[in-house]
């Protein structure tokens, strides 16, 4: 595709926005009756600010999701120190509790506008970003470009492009070209991933490692966490954590191939807590006792599945065990991440679709802390090797934590990169501070 089709198929992308925009209305309310947007603050999707405008400089911040957000919490931290201003989007009512929770009055919490010119447009001229800063792979064509038009630095951090979505790119290459040139600087997780975006016409490219390594591992309450180890005593614990449709029926098979042999209490916790109550029925209909989370229900003998349908609580779910199945990686693509389960003392077992996580599983997997299974019934034979071997179990739970120290850096190598756009803003902060809007 030449760049003049490029363009050109950019423009109908605007414009088709333009022509959407007023129907979006009935998308968002059906969004928002699913729980999947916050019906009091819709008007921030259209690109309507809810809070006013701090004075002097602003940096804002985009992170998709919660892991997204987890990721880019330290770097906001370096920012604020500064005396930097910072507003942060996000997409989902997860990350938003997740901002509220972490970051509380530090930063201003917008959701992200659509990508649709009236409502980015109306984003920007009313927040005016001296700088914009993207969290892994969010790339989005119109506020890409009309950052660009306004000639405002946008930084991508802790970048990837994943297996599937790196061809795709190449076969509209124009485009792709059209739409990275406007990145002042792209800061890739890995060596692959910043190859990827320099064939896709970012420039400059540097490698960071990645930032969730940097962040400090998901707290729990105390009080919450003594009174469930109480319940459970002495019983053996596995956990299949950030699982999606299919991964929890696995999660039931293997608890029932290893009940009357371990005596085990079988943790899962899906990805979408949303989808407790099919979850819950699934299970109970194959004839397991189920206590939830969010029910408060205890956890007596007879509990089966404890479901941990809560959000931000996987710091608790993952001190209730020592081994951690991690889901999206049986029955879906693209894994999910196992730096946490390893950072918080849990031998680690996945399937083998870990695309999006590939460099951090190969170093885990090099190291001795993170075992590949094909199946559910490989699945099963691991939990139960590991519930028996305390060796193997605490090897793989030192090897875990070692390469999670190993694999720290990215946080400073990032903040080195940004040093050019952040320092002459924390100057500009000290000194002329701009009035509020």
């Amino acid at each position: 595709m030449s760049r003049r089709l490029a363009r050109f198929a950019l423009s109908l992308y605007r414009w088709g926005g333009v022509a959407l925009y007023p129907i979006v209305g009935p998308y968002l309310g059906f969004r928002a009756a699913k729980g999947k947007e916050d019906r009091s603050r819709r008007r921030e999707r259209y690109g309507f600010a809810s809070v006013a405008r701090p004075a002097g400089p602003l940096v804002w911040f985009h992170a998709a999701s919660v892991g997204e957000t987890m990721a880019v919490i330290p770097l906001i931290k370096e920012v604020r120190r500064r005396g930097i201003a910072v507003l942060l989007t996000t997409g989902t009512i997860t990350s938003a509790k997740v901002v509220r929770e972490r970051l509380g009055p530090d930063v201003i919490h917008q959701y992200v506008p659509l990508d649709v010119k009236p409502a980015i447009s109306r984003f920007l001229e009313y927040w005016h970003p001296d700088l914009a800063i993207m969290a892994e792979s969010e790339i989005w064509p119109m506020t890409i470009l009309e950052l660009g038009k306004r000639h405002i630095p946008q930084v991508l951090v802790n970048g990837r492009i994943s297996d599937r979505s790196f061809p795709r790119w190449k076969r509209r290459m124009s485009i792709a070209d059209a739409i990275f040139e406007n990145f002042a600087l792209v800061v890739a997780q890995s060596e692959l991933d910043a190859d990827r975006f320099r064939t896709l016409g970012a420039l400059p490219v540097m490698v960071s490692g990645n930032l969730k390594v940097d962040t400090d591992a998901p707290p729990a309450d105390s009080a919450v966490l003594r009174g469930y180890l109480d319940q459970i005593r002495d019983r053996r614990t596995w956990a299949a954590i950030s699982t999606f449709e299919g991964e929890e029926a696995a999660a039931g098979n293997v608890h029932r191939a290893l009940k009357e042999r371990t005596g085990l209490l079988t943790i899962v916790v899906p990805r979408h807590p949303e989808r407790g109550d099919a979850i819950a029925d699934m299970l109970t209909a194959r004839g397991l006792k189920v206590a939830r989370r969010t029910l408060n229900d205890p956890l007596t003998p007879e509990t089966d599945i404890f479901l941990g349908d809560t959000i931000g609580e996987m710091g608790l779910y993952l001190r209730m065990t020592e081994i951690a199945f991690v889901g999206r990686s049986l029955f879906a693509e693209g894994g999910q991440n196992p730096l946490e389960p390893a950072m918080l003392g849990c031998a680690i077992l996945s399937g083998g679709n870990v695309q999006n996580f590939r460099e951090s599983y190969q170093q885990l997997a090099r190291n001795g802390s993170a075992k590949m299974v094909r199946d559910v019934e490989m699945l099963a034979k691991g939990v139960h090797y590991l519930m028996m071997n305390d060796d193997m179990r605490k090897q793989m739970i030192e090897a875990g934590q070692e390469t999670v120290q190993e694999m720290r850096g990215a946080l400073r190598a990032t903040i080195k990169g940004l040093e050019p756009y952040i320092n002459p803003l924390t100057v500009k902060a000290r000194l002329h501070p701009r009035q509020t809007t």
